[in-house]
C-alpha cells in the first residue's frame, strides 16, 4: 500500500477526509499523541485499523469527534456529572465512556455496549473530522505495543504501507494519551490518568475514583473497557526498568544497576539532567508534565541510539504524575526497583 504524506493545508485535510469518508486510514495529530483515524461509523474500516498496527480485536478505539452536539448522535445516557466534564474540559485530553447508541458499529467498541467519546482540542484533528463528515474512530498510530507517536517520523517509521495516508503535524504538546473516564457506573472512574489529572476533575467538582488497574495489567479472561488497560503498552526494543524514590537515592541505585550491566549499551531517562559517565542520557524534563511530554520520543530514541537497557528515574511529585507512572509501568513490564 502506498502511503501519502500529507500537509496541514486546507487542501490536504479535505482529501485526507475524502480518504476517511471512503473507508480509508489516516493518521493525523492531536494535542495528546498521532491518532490513526478510520470512520467511526464503518466497521469493515475500523477493522483496517486492528489489522494496520496488530492491534487485538478486544482493545477498544476512541471515537473522535469535532462538535459536542455529536455525543448526542453517538451515545446515550450522558449523566450529569459527564456533562460538567463536557462543559468543563472539551475539547482537551479527556476521553468519557458512555452508553452506545447503535449507529457505532462494535467492531469499535470491540463489543462492548459503551463507547469511548474525545472531542480533541487540536485543530488539524477537529478540521479533519469535519472534513470526513463523519466522527473518527482512532487508537494511537503506532504498531501495537510500541511507544506511543508524539512525532510525524514516528508514525512514518511505524506506518508506512500500512495505511493510505499521514498528516504531518508536527510535534504534541501533551505527549501521552487523553485521560479516560467511565461514567457508565454507580460513580466515575478513572480508567487511565493523562493530560486532566484527578485533581482537575477534583477541582471542578467531579467526585470520580481511580481503578484499580492503572497500575498493573487485567487478566487474560478480563475484558478491558478502555484502550491500555490489559496489553503491554509503550514499550521500546530495550529493556526498561523504572527505579523510583528520592532524587538522590535513586541516582546512586541507578549507577550501581549501570555497573551490573557494564557489558551492555545501557541508557538513563533523567530528570533534572542527572549525570551518569557510563549510559547513554536523554533529559525528561524538570517536572512530570514535561516528563510525559518527552517520555514516549525518548525511548524511542533510546532504540534508534541501540541502547539495549534503560533505568528510567521517577519521582511522583505532582498531578502528572500518576500519568507517568501509568506509562512508565507498562512500559517496563511492571519492573520497578522502589528505593
Amino acid at each position: 500500500m502506498e502511503t501519502k504524506l500529507f500537509s496541514t493545508s486546507s487542501e490536504d485535510i479535505n482529501n485526507a477526509g475524502k480518504i476517511l469518508k471512503n473507508g480509508g486510514l489516516i493518521a493525523f495529530p492531536t494535542e495528546t499523541v498521532y491518532g490513526l483515524g478510520a470512520s467511526a461509523y464503518d466497521a469493515d474500516a475500523a477493522e483496517k485499523i486492528y489489522t494496520a498496527k496488530g492491534r487485538p480485536s478486544d482493545n477498544p478505539l476512541i471515537v473522535h469527534i469535532c462538535e459536542k452536539e455529536q455525543i448526542d448522535e453517538i451515545a446515550e445516557d450522558v449523566t450529569e456529572e459527564a456533562k460538567m466534564v463536557i462543559d468543563t474540559f472539551m475539547p482537551g485530553p479527556i476521553t468519557i465512556i458512555l452508553k452506545k447508541k447503535n449507529i457505532i458499529p462494535k467492531t469499535v467498541t470491540a463489543g462492548l455496549d459503551t463507547v469511548a467519546i474525545r472531542f480533541p482540542s487540536h485543530n488539524v484533528a477537529r478540521a479533519l473530522i469535519k472534513a470526513a463528515g463523519v466522527p473518527i474512530a482512532a487508537p494511537s498510530a503506532n504498531l501495537s505495543g510500541k511507544p506511543s507517536p508524539t512525532k510525524a517520523r514516528h508514525v512514518i517509521n511505524d506506518m508506512t504501507g500500512r495505511i493510505d495516508g499521514i498528516i504531518d503535524g508536527g510535534d504534541c504538546n501533551v505527549g501521552v494519551e487523553s485521560t479516560i473516564v467511565d461514567f457508565t457506573g454507580n460513580k466515575p472512574v478513572i480508567l487511565r490518568p493523562g493530560g486532566i489529572t484527578y485533581e482537575d476533575l477534583k477541582n471542578a467538582g467531579i467526585d470520580a475514583e481511580i481503578d484499580k488497574n492503572i497500575l498493573k495489567s487485567l487478566s487474560a479472561n478480563e475484558v478491558p473497557k478502555c484502550p491500555g488497560m490489559k496489553y503491554k503498552h509503550y514499550a521500546p526494543n530495550a529493556d526498561v526498568t523504572v527505579v523510583e524514590g528520592e532524587k538522590t537515592v535513586v541516582k546512586n541505585k541507578i549507577k550501581e544497576l549501570l555497573e551490573e550491566n557494564r557489558n551492555k549499551i545501557t541508557g538513563v531517562l533523567s530528570m533534572n539532567d542527572a549525570d551518569y559517565d557510563t549510559a547513554v542520557i536523554l533529559n525528561a524534563g524538570k517536572d512530570n508534565k514535561e516528563y510525559a511530554k518527552n517520555l514516549f520520543s525518548s525511548l524511542r530514541e533510546f532504540d534508534e541510539l541501540g541502547v539495549e537497557v534503560v533505568f528510567a528515574e521517577f519521582c511522583e511529585d505532582d498531578g502528572y504524575g500518576l500519568a507517568v507512572k501509568n506509562r512508565l509501568y507498562k512500559a517496563a513490564g511492571q519492573k520497578v526497583i522502589h528505593v
